[in-house]
């Protein structure tokens, strides 16, 4: 465990580095899409340095043809980036404002695309999800969402917020379900670094968003999520 510790923060502090390295050029010439690679290599190394081992089941559902809202059940830190690492399209995420305060990753987050938000409040939020829509529309953009809101502490699917689901509507891109399984044993909330073993993730088929509204919405992506955690 100290070990592996040793070298992941070892790992960290040299990915660090590298993004002071390029943050200007990417700056420059606006290639945030150099900023997401070296996020994947390090999570790439990460996953190999912690052991962690992956039944990966219906990738094939992970790449519509055009932009989607990817959601997923949410038990541990480790489902974000090893969804970011997983999922081959152009990926971008709506995280709170504070973590763009972080020295450095804050403005690697801006430069690359990521949407900052404020959820204390309403006004912030719908502000977010139109800007997230834009870049959708815009950039060819798909957008990463936790429809929990936050890490369950018990790994019980937790009930879902709406804000995901706007963004889908507003952008008319499909929800792209999937359900994680074995991360909350390895790395529950309040935990610093995660056990070895194995993480099942299942793809299920895109839910198209132009059925039924947002609460029929809400209703096929959380039965699909929880027929992979069955």
């Amino acid at each position: 465990m100290i070990f592996r510790t040793t070298v992941l923060l070892l790992l960290y502090l040299f990915a660090l580095g590298a993004l002071v390295v390029v943050l200007p050029p990417a700056a420059m010439f606006g290639a945030g899409d150099g900023l997401i690679g070296l996020g994947k290599w390090a999570m790439r190394i990460s996953r190999r340095i912690l052991g962690l081992r992956l039944d990966l089941r219906g990738l094939e559902h992970a790449d519509p043809a055009g932009p989607a809202v990817y959601m997923a059940n949410h038990a541990s830190f480790l489902d974000g980036p090893l969804l970011f690492l997983l999922i081959p399209r152009p990926l971008r995420v709506i995280i709170k404002e504070s973590v763009f305060r972080v020295p450095v990753l804050g403005l690697g987050m801006r430069l690359a695309g990521f949407v900052p938000v404020d959820r204390k409040g309403v006004r912030t939020g719908r502000a977010a999800i139109e800007r997230a829509a834009g870049a959708m529309k815009d950039h060819g953009y798909s957008f990463l969402v936790f429809p929990e809101g936050t890490r369950s502490l018990t790994g019980s699917l937790r009930e879902f917020r709406r804000g995901g689901f706007f963004l889908a509507l507003e952008s008319g891109a499909p929800v792209v379900p999937i359900s994680i399984r074995g991360t909350f044993g390895l790395m529950p909330k309040g935990r610093i670094v995660p056990g070895k073993g194995e993480i099942r993730v299942i793809v299920h088929p895109p839910v198209s968003a132009g059925e039924g509204g947002v609460s029929a919405l809400i209703d096929r992506v959380r039965r699909a999520i929880l027929a992979g955690l069955d």
